[in-house]
C-alpha cells in the first residue's frame, strides 16, 4: 500500500509569498500523508495547514472529521497556522495534536497560548471540535493506516524526526525532518539519524543553508543541503527532498540548490533522486 505525500508549505522560519517564491511555495511547514484508502495525517501545523483546513472539510461532505497532527516542535514557524485550520471549529470533529514537551512550554500550555485574546481574536470557546493533546514520543504509534515512530533531533528547544512507514507495506516510508542540525553531532547521534532513516522511500529534510552560509549560523539548529544529501546517500534513501527553505531563497536559487546538490550524487553514483520540496506537490511512496 502506497504513501501519498502533498506539500501544503514548504518555507522556514516566517511566510514569504511574492513573486520570487511562487513554484516553491511561500507557506511554512505542513505535509499531509495518506495511506491508500485512510484518512489524513498532517506533519506540522504552519500556515499551509489552513488551505488543508478547508480541503479537508470539502472532501467530509459535511461529516465531522477525525485528524492526527504530528508536531515536530513548537517554534512559530511550525504551528502558526493552527487557529486558522477550520475542522477546530467543526462540531463533532475530533483532533488529536501529538508532539514532544519542551521545558519551557508543554504541548497543552502552547495550544492554549495560541487561542488565548493576546494573540488572536477568536475566543477558545468557539473551538467546537474535540482536542485531544498528547506526546508523539515513546513506542510508535499506529494511526490512519500507518506506524509513526519519532526520533530526537538536533535543534534550540528541542525536535523530533517522524517516520511514518505504511502498516501495510513497511517498505512504503516516509521519513521527516524538518528542523536539524546535523553539522557537529558526535558518531552515535548521527549512526542513529542513519539508522532511523535508513531505505526511507521518501526522506524529506532540513536544507535550510549552503555550506558558506552556514558558517555564521552554527548553532541555529539547520543544516546545508549538502549535509542533507550526506546524510541520504548513507541511509540508502530513495528520495531525498531538499525542505524549509530559506525566506529569502528564491526559485531560481532553489533551482540552483537542486543542481548542486544533483552534481555530489552524480559523483556517487548511488542513484539517490533529489528535488525540493513544493508547494502543491504531491509524491507516492511505495507501490506497483
Amino acid at each position: 500500500m502506497s504513501l501519498s505525500v502533498r506539500f501544503w508549505g514548504t518555507r522556514g522560519s516566517v511566510p514569504a509569498p511574492g513573486a520570487h517564491t511562487l513554484r516553491y511555495g511561500g507557506n511554512t511547514p505542513c505535509v499531509e500523508v495518506r495511506a491508500e484508502g485512510e484518512a489524513s495525517i498532517i506533519l506540522d501545523a504552519g500556515t499551509g495547514i489552513r488551505e488543508l483546513g478547508d480541503v479537508l472539510n470539502s472532501r467530509a461532505n459535511g461529516e465531522p472529521l477525525s485528524v492526527d497532527i504530528f508536531l515536530t516542535h513548537t517554534h512559530w514557524d511550525h504551528i502558526q497556522g493552527l487557529p486558522f485550520f477550520s475542522p477546530l471549529y467543526k462540531q463533532g470533529s475530533c483532533i488529536r495534536i501529538w508532539g514532544p514537551d519542551s521545558v519551557e512550554a508543554p504541548l497543552g500550555n502552547v495550544f492554549r497560548l495560541l487561542m488565548s485574546p493576546a494573540v488572536f481574536p477568536v475566543s477558545s470557546e468557539e473551538v467546537r471540535a474535540k482536542v485531544d493533546i498528547g506526546p508523539a514520543t515513546g513506542a510508535p504509534r499506529r494511526t490512519a493506516g500507518c506506524d509513526i515512530a519519532t526520533l530526537a533531533v538536533q535543534h534550540p528547544g528541542g525536535a523530533v524526526a517522524y517516520r511514518v512507514s505504511s502498516t501495510r507495506e513497511p517498505g512504503s516510508s516516509l521519513v521527516y525532518v524538518p528542523d536539524n542540525e546535523l553539522a557537529g553531532k558526535d558518531a552515535r547521534e548521527r549512526d542513529r539519524l542513519v539508522q532511523f532513516a535508513r531505505g526511507a522511500g521518501l526522506l524529506v529534510h532540513d536544507s535550510t543553508y549552503t555550506s558558506e552560509e552556514y558558517s555564521g549560523r552554527q548553532g541555529w539548529g539547520h543544516s546545508t543541503f549538502e549535509d542533507a544529501v550526506e546524510l541520504a546517500l548513507a541511509a540508502g534513501a530513495a528520495h531525498l527532498v531538499l525542505f524549509h527553505h530559506a525566506p529569502e531563497r528564491t526559485d531560481v536559487e532553489i533551482d540552483a540548490l537542486v543542481e548542486k546538490a544533483r552534481a555530489i550524487e552524480k559523483g556517487r553514483g548511488s542513484g539517490l533522486v533529489i528535488t525540493a520540496a513544493a508547494e502543491g506537490e504531491t509524491l507516492v511512496v511505495g507501490g506497483d
